[in-house]
């Protein structure tokens, strides 16, 4: 029997229970900037760091998002949770997804934060290189921040967010993961889904645009909605924290359920 656990924290102690699962770059130390303003007395956080991810980062593989689905159960069930809500930014948008398929009987609501579509997204080319080589090499990673954020964001956060990446993954497993997430297409499993489904989209975002929401997200989902943030790029928890937070509790608190 597999014996692994999510490193996680867990934040108030609401009755509404909530999973928030980092992206490709980032631990659960990606939600650093929001904790502080949650509400913790509707909601329960629990932050996880996924396989090759911060605690986790000696963790052996699969590195994919349909196992991150079942760790993520598995937590469930060991949280004593029934059902629970779950955010995802970029990557672990996709992960979110994935949760529709293996246990829609558990969610209460999902939200992606810049999320990846179920449907992956291919990458080739010189685009595929940049990405591909990421997992090495510094100036990739940095070039992928900046262009994702609009080219607006201080050389600073920039250099610190390539620096915090490096130090809170693996280089193998960060390899990997990129596989699963741009590669994988799973939408099929998931089209029609009756979950309520909140898509959080940057619009100095060229690449998980609020468009491509709208052509991915809002035609999958029987109850999909959209909001995008003007200020923000892919990274939401950082750049326009407080109106992330409005607007994901918001649509948390629109499930009035009091069920565990």
């Amino acid at each position: 029997m597999n014996s692994f656990v999510l490193p996680h924290e867990v934040h108030g102690d609401g009755a509404h229970r909530v999973f928030a699962v980092h992206g490709w770059f980032a631990d659960r130390s990606a939600y650093a900037a929001v904790l502080p303003d949650l509400d913790r007395t509707s909601f329960t956080y629990v932050p996880v760091d996924l396989r090759g991810y911060g605690e986790a980062a000696d963790a052996p593989g699969p590195y994919t998002t349909a196992q991150a689905a079942v760790d993520l159960v598995a937590l469930a069930d060991r949280l004593g949770w029934a059902r629970f809500s779950v955010i995802g930014h970029s990557m672990g948008g996709a992960v979110a997804q994935r949760l529709l398929a293996l246990a829609p009987e558990r969610l209460r609501r999902i939200v992606g934060v810049s999320p990846v579509p179920a449907a992956g997204m291919p990458l080739s080319g010189e685009q595929g290189a940049l990405f591909t080589d990421a997992a090495h090499k510094a100036g990739n990673r940095r070039a992928i921040i900046d262009f994702t954020t609009g080219g607006r964001r201080p050389a600073a956060w920039l250099d610190r967010m390539v620096w915090t990446s490096f130090q809170r993954s693996d280089a193998k497993a960060f390899r990997a993961w990129l596989d699963s997430w741009a590669g994988e297409d799973f939408h099929a499993e998931v089209t029609g889904s009756e979950v309520p489904a909140l898509a959080v989209a940057g619009e100095l975002d060229p690449a998980l645009s609020p468009d491509l929401m709208r052509a991915t997200w809002l035609s999958w989902y029987r109850h999909g909605d959209l909001v995008a943030l003007p200020g923000a790029g892919h990274y939401a928890m950082d750049e326009t924290p407080l109106e992330l937070i409005r607007v994901v509790e918001d649509f948390l608190r629109a499930d009035g359920s009091d069920r565990a």
